[in-house]
């Protein structure tokens, strides 16, 4: 495969100048601290009623959080990007390589619902190759499926609702064969016995790789989400992002947090044997079918009465996603793995039901 990234900008993309701001054009000596005088930017030099420092700009390109996440990835800064959580990503994804009414993208359902919403924002088309009954890939339909104005590839893995993790060697089949972007979602990665293809990012320049804090990390509520690939598409999309897309106080916690890596493994630890034991208490259940496999926290569960389940435990005051009419997920409930005393009330209420 002779891969062109160039090739696969948008035109208009390639003409646009990046806004500039206050703080792009004069970068702050590392020593210079808070002894530096800002009268660039337009902010109220008074100070702010929360803290002296939030009345001042973030760091446009989160350079120190870029670098705590170096530390734990042993990837280069400039090969991360940060966006308001993944799903600016995936649309800067989409604006940065589709043309509106033109291009078109493939993903596979069941997926991650953003991928299509976003490319609808878009205009972009979506062919939809639906996954096999295994939940895994059908390469020989995304083959036929590819077109010229194919651009993006979207693969979640582990995927969300199914929870499997897609095997490793058919995501590498489509990268090694597709000359446009493959991107692949791994929000719940840390979850999984899967390595995670940041591995292999320097080996292919068409590949984004997409991590997030939501997850594993527990920072759902920053919307922090990471987009890793070649420096030159990183420097794309930080062409096309809002100046200061990331605010202070998201990364101030972020860079608090990421100094915590034991203690976000001993919670994925936690929560995986967690997983195991709810789904074992879900397999001994009457009106339970099946429950799949997963690389993830939650489960994807099939039922006996999906909807009426699902009621019944909303009149528990206990919220699933009710995934019964997905293509391939029919009668299934998606349930995360809560703590250990939500787990414990969610059975007692299934073995309640009497349905």
């Amino acid at each position: 495969m002779s891969f062109n990234l160039e090739a696969l900008i948008r035109p208009n993309i390639k003409k646009v100048t990046p806004y500039s701001s206050a703080r792009d054009e004069f970068k702050t000596p590392a020593d210079a601290g808070k002894k530096m005088i800002f009268l660039d930017a337009n902010e109220n030099s008074l100070g702010s009623p929360l803290t002296h420092w939030y009345n001042r700009y973030p760091d446009p390109y989160q350079h120190e959080v870029k670098l705590a996440i170096t530390g734990i990835k042993n990837i280069p800064a400039s090969n991360i990007f940060l966006g308001n959580g993944s799903d600016e990503c995936i649309d800067l994804l989409y604006r940065c390589f589709c043309e509106p009414g033109k291009d078109n993208v493939i993903i596979c359902p069941p997926t991650y619902g953003m991928y299509e919403v976003s490319a609808s924002i878009n205009d972009v088309a979506v062919k939809k190759v639906p996954l096999l009954p295994n939940f895994q890939l059908d390469l020989e339909s995304i083959e036929n499926a590819i077109d010229q104005q194919t651009k993006l590839i979207w693969i979640c893995s582990p995927n969300n609702p199914t929870g499997n993790s897609i095997l490793y060697g058919d995501m590498e089949m489509i990268i090694n064969n597709f000359d446009g972007m493959v991107v692949v979602d791994e929000a719940y990665i840390n979850f999984a016995k899967q390595r995670s293809l940041l591995l292999t990012l320097q080996d292919y320049p068409n590949l984004v790789v997409m991590q997030t804090l939501s997850k594993a990390w527990g920072l759902a509520a920053l919307r922090l989400g990471i987009a890793f690939g070649s420096e030159e598409v990183i420097s794309w999309l930080n062409k096309i992002k809002p100046p200061y897309n990331i605010n202070q106080a998201t990364q101030e916690i972020a860079l608090k947090a990421l100094q915590e890596v034991g203690q976000v493994n001993e919670m994925i630890r936690q929560l995986v044997l967690l997983r195991e034991e709810m789904a074992v208490q879900l397999e001994n259940l009457p009106m339970v079918e099946k429950v799949y496999p997963s690389d993830a926290n939650f489960l994807l569960v099939k039922v006996k009465e999906a909807v009426k389940l699902y009621e019944h435990l909303l009149g528990d005051s206990i919220v699933v996603r009710d995934r019964s009419k997905v293509k391939l997920c029919e009668g299934c409930l998606r349930i995360t793995v809560g703590t250990e005393e939500e787990n414990k009330k969610l059975i007692e209420s299934l073995n309640r039901y009497k349905g």
